[in-house]
């Protein structure tokens, strides 16, 4: 597999001469300065990709090239933003930048509580907890019949946190929900915007009626207009897993399972049309089993995203170490090493959501992005890389 690092552009705290040393050896990026929806120029897709290359890396995958919310919900101006979206594909197919993970999750992206979980060493990581999480939809954003959603244990819970809860702590949820972990991966909503949880109502809002065959056809949609400059300029779309792989807030969410995934490769039959293989978010659902997952797609997975989960029978997860954990990092590896093998093509994969840990702290690195954190488990995985290499010579 070839060892990529999302890097957040030219304003990136870590710098591609620091990755160039740890032995990166492809970028994941996107041109984050272009508002959702406007077209990727060929030429800021060339200034950025030259700007790679010229610290001897390479642009390996754009994470993300964003689908618009009224692609997902069926706006009016979906047939407009998908022609912007062919534009900026063919952009890139002209620039040699072949691999594009997206991701058509409604409104929001990953989900966490708590950006930073403390652990016994002293490392912290992401942490979700469903009670926080139910307050959260509930008596912040008050949204109708949330209730129905939440097992009477976990609304007798919420009732006993709503007695004790701060509003420090209320900000705080908002700010790492909406907020934090939303305005750099999908932009919807900044640390800008005054009323997050107003906007975030609003967005909420343009789903309403929107079921889950409803956001499946809109995706078949999607796919069906942008495969045939895929298949013009060889791109593969690599769709992202949800995180996590269940329905939250009342939206509909449709890339959670085998049979989800199953759907969405069969809807649009089409060697572009692919996945990203996350490890991390298939692991947060109690119904995967993630190496099985892994052998099933490994001929549609076009990008791997490499972490692990811990599911905590209260329903909450947290990040674990990259050798440990849910997603069973070692099998997996051997999968798709064993498919690179077969196939003779090219796989990127990076690490994902790294701990925090020692001087990474206070750093402001986006959440999850740490650069310590991953460089740890960057040596982790490529020992385990270099092994199975080793046993399929």
């Amino acid at each position: 597999m070839e060892k990529t690092w999302r890097w957040f552009g030219k304003n990136d705290k870590i710098t591609l001469s620091s990755l160039r040393q740890i032995g990166v050896e492809g970028i994941v990026t996107s041109l984050h300065d272009v508002p959702n929806g406007e077209i990727w120029t060929l030429e800021k897709i060339l200034d950025l990709k030259n700007y790679i290359e010229s610290y001897g890396l390479r642009w390996s995958v754009v994470e993300s090239l964003p689908v618009c919310e009224a692609i997902k919900y069926g706006g009016a101006e979906r047939d407009n933003l998908i022609e912007n979206y062919i534009v900026s594909l063919k952009n890139l197919g002209k620039a040699g930048v072949k691999t594009v993970c997206y991701n058509f999750m409604p409104v929001i992206d990953w989900i966490r509580t708590d950006l930073s979980h403390k652990w016994e060493d002293g490392s912290s990581s992401l942490y979700f907890d469903l009670v926080r999480f139910a307050y959260f939809d509930i008596h912040i954003l008050e949204r109708q019949a949330a209730e129905k959603d939440y097992s009477p244990e976990v609304i007798q819970k919420v009732k006993k946190l709503a007695a004790t809860i701060t509003e420090v702590e209320k900000d705080e949820l908002i700010d790492t929900i909406i907020v934090k972990t939303q305005g750099f991966v999908n932009g919807n909503i900044t640390e800008k915007d005054k009323q997050p949880v107003a906007l975030f109502k609003k967005l909420l809002d343009l789903y309403k009626g929107i079921d889950k065959e409803m956001l499946r056809e809109n995706m078949r949609y999607f796919l069906e207009k942008i495969m045939p400059v895929c298949q013009k300029y060889d791109i593969d779309m690599c769709v992202h897993p949800d995180d996590p792989p269940r329905a939250v807030l009342g939206l509909p969410r449709i890339v959670t399972d085998e049979k989800d995934i199953e759907w969405l490769l069969q809807a649009v039959d089409n060697q572009h049309n692919g996945l990203t293989f996350c490890a991390g978010s298939l692991s947060a659902g109690i119904q995967n089993d993630v190496p099985l997952l892994a052998e099933k797609f490994a001929s549609r997975t076009k990008f791997v995203h490499l972490r692990s989960t811990n599911i905590l029978p209260d329903g909450n997860f947290i990040e674990a170490r990259h050798l440990e954990g849910r997603a069973h990092l070692i099998d997996v590896v051997r999968i798709f090493e064993k498919q690179i093998k077969k196939s003779g093509k090219n796989l990127p994969m990076r690490i994902d959501h790294g701990r925090q840990m020692l001087d990474d702290s206070g750093k402001g690195y986006n959440p999850g992005y740490s650069f310590l954190g991953r460089m740890h488990a960057l040596a982790q995985i490529e020992g385990v890389i270099a092994v199975v290499q080793d046993e399929l010579k």
